[in-house]
């Protein structure tokens, strides 16, 4: 069969065949993406509820980051960390003023940086408070997604995640999210740091009862311990806010962030942090990353952040988010047992009545409108920031039709 005749079955065949089948993908196969429409092969037209798991906070194919890129595509793509680039000093310094730290460490993936984030809070605990070799622990919480690395699996709850890879790392203890008081109890002389999601989201958008992250600070400040807020889904405006933190109005000791970052093209990611700890945490030759703060990743990323500020898309996703959690609401659907969220990262969790969540994602397709289940009974809603009411309500026209 001919390339140009191949339709959407015949492109998913072939994905079977030669991928792993390490994700059960909605069944559409898309081609072209601008803003907050994709185009399936057989050019259907679809509203893209989910902006790649948030990576694509500034819309698909933006004109901005796409003109940064070619720019740079045409001058240098890539030193190593062997030599210094003209992009990756500028790109920081943009990063680090915008976030309010003195330093980032830039990596590619989400899970590289929460790894980096990992190996830095482990050295300041030996370096700077004095924990024996060998003994740090980092204190984690149930439910968490932090990554797919062998050792993010190994403090992760998810069976899936975990089972048939092991044996793990050891030093990290898990707690119930949301939990301030669990934290407290289970900090010991040995930990390090607190990692933990603002917001859980690959749990099923899961928020934290009001002043969680701020209790957490306090009793991390008070105890000597790192506090790390994981913003690789959260962060860069996905929930109202340019960090999700900001909304406890707390600073954290090192944040992680990835996802859009790169704005949809390229894979970005790193930690930010202050000096004391960056300088504490690293020296030549104790961490790196081939592509790490390459100069095509940084002029993209650069490009990336002006959308956001420039388009002043925190607000939008606040100002939106409200609108369409008010809009789901309103339906009151017997379906339906709560909606729940901050910004532009929504759920839905189904009643126990309605059954699994992949028959409405499912339907929901099919009516054009692209959104994706976790855990069986949830289903996510995080469009692109750059979304307009207009757009919010053609997308529940559609949703109407499923769930009433």
């Amino acid at each position: 069969m001919n390339k140009m005749e191949q339709n959407t079955q015949t492109y998913i065949d072939q994905v079977d065949r030669v991928s792993a089948h390490n994700y059960h993908p909605i069944p559409v196969v898309i081609k072209e993406g601008k803003g907050v429409w994709v185009t399936d092969v057989e050019d259907k037209k679809y509203i893209d509820m989910l902006s790649a798991y948030s990576a694509l906070n500034q819309g698909h194919n933006h004109p901005k980051i796409l003109s940064a890129l070619k720019t740079q595509l045409d001058k240098l793509t890539l030193t190593s960390r062997a030599f210094h680039n003209n992009q990756m000093g500028p790109f920081l310094e943009k990063l680090t003023t915008t976030a309010g730290f003195d330093k980032a460490l830039p990596m590619n993936t989400g899970a590289e940086a929460v790894e980096t984030a990992i190996k830095t809070a482990r050295r300041w605990g030996y370096e700077v408070k004095g924990v024996a070799a060998d003994q740090a622990e980092i204190i984690v919480c149930q439910d968490n997604f932090h990554g797919r690395t062998t050792t993010i699996c190994g403090f992760s709850t998810d069976p899936l995640c975990q089972t048939g890879f092991g044996p793990f790392a050891p030093g990290f203890k898990v707690i119930p999210f949301g939990d301030a008081g669990a934290l407290e109890s289970a900090i010991t002389p040995n930990t390090v740091a607190f990692l933990v999601e603002p917001i859980q989201g690959e749990a099923g958008v899961i928020v934290p009862p009001e002043g969680y992250l701020k209790a957490c600070r306090e009793i991390t400040q008070k105890n000597n311990v790192l506090l790390i807020t994981d913003e690789i889904q959260t962060g860069l405006g996905r929930t109202g806010k340019l960090f999700c933190y900001q909304h406890d109005n707390i600073k954290p000791d090192i944040v992680t962030i990835g996802k859009a970052l790169g704005g949809g093209f390229y894979p970005v990611s790193g930690i930010l942090a202050d000096n004391a700890l960056m300088d504490a945490a690293f020296k030549p030759g104790n961490h790196g990353s081939t592509f790490g703060g390459n100069p095509l990743g940084s002029a993209v990323a650069s490009a990336a952040l002006d959308v956001i500020l420039e388009e002043n898309l925190v607000d939008r996703s606040n100002e939106m988010g409200t609108y369409f959690m008010e809009q789901l609401r309103a339906m009151n659907s017997p379906l339906i047992q709560v909606v729940r969220g901050k910004g532009l990262l929504i759920a839905i969790d189904l009643t126990e009545a309605a059954g699994k969540a992949r028959q409405y994602t499912e339907a929901l397709m099919k009516a054009g409108v692209l959104a994706k289940e976790t855990h069986e009974t949830i289903i996510r809603f995080a469009p692109p920031l750059v979304i307009t009411k207009e757009e919010i309500d053609w997308a529940m026209d559609k949703i109407r039709t499923v769930f009433l």
